[in-house]
């Protein structure tokens, strides 16, 4: 078995962002646009109280998890990266230990329409592949967040299916959910990969 890559030096720097690991005081910011409706009818739980929210993410396990973007020093949105072990038979589950992630992303409303989440997410795949020696990427999402799923498209992951009705809502609607993927070989073959070789 292969020795992981050391990862990224941060900050990691695109075009027109930055991006780095999260720290505390990152989150009274994170809160801000977490709660405004636009945001919070797509994401996992609804940020309403500050304190709360910031006790909860704080803990080391979820704050490793989260990665902010800035642009011009302006923090404009935040990442999701989970490694996780692939399904795997036992006689062969050390091999798929660690190899895959699951990725998501968050901008603030009023830097939305801006490509930064396509900037942003396309570069944290590039991080999961190159620098993190990872051989999958997943990423999931509400059907009607059709923003959501445009940005996987954009970044090369293929939808690998649609579950009718598998997510509620906290509306109380069960809505459809969108399942995306991309291998590092399906990465490598693209044309933003290729443009890296030497």
């Amino acid at each position: 078995m292969t020795a992981n890559p050391p990862g990224p030096r941060w900050p990691v720097l695109t075009p027109r962002l930055s991006i780095r690991p999260a720290v505390v005081e990152d989150l009274p910011r994170m809160f801000e646009y977490r709660r405004t409706p636009e945001v919070a009818q797509w994401i996992t739980a609804r940020a309403t109280d500050m304190d709360a929210f910031v006790e909860r993410l704080s803990q080391p396990e979820r704050l490793a998890a989260i990665l902010v973007v800035e642009q011009a020093g302006t923090l404009v949105g935040d990442l999701y990266l989970a490694r996780q072990d692939a399904w795997a038979q036992r006689e062969v589950e050390e091999l798929a230990r660690g190899t895959q992630a699951e990725i998501g992303y968050t901008i603030a409303p009023e830097f939305a329409g801006r490509g930064y989440a396509s900037e942003a997410v396309a570069e944290l795949v590039r991080i999961c592949f190159e620098e993190l020696g990872l051989r999958r990427v997943v990423a999931e999402c509400f059907a009607d967040n059709t923003a959501s799923w445009r940005v996987m498209e954009k970044v090369g992951m293929r939808c690998e299916g649609r579950s009718r009705q598998g997510s509620l809502h906290r509306s109380g609607r069960w809505l459809d959910d969108l399942r995306y993927a991309l291998l590092a070989d399906e990465w490598r073959a693209t044309p933003a990969a290729q443009s890296r070789q030497p």
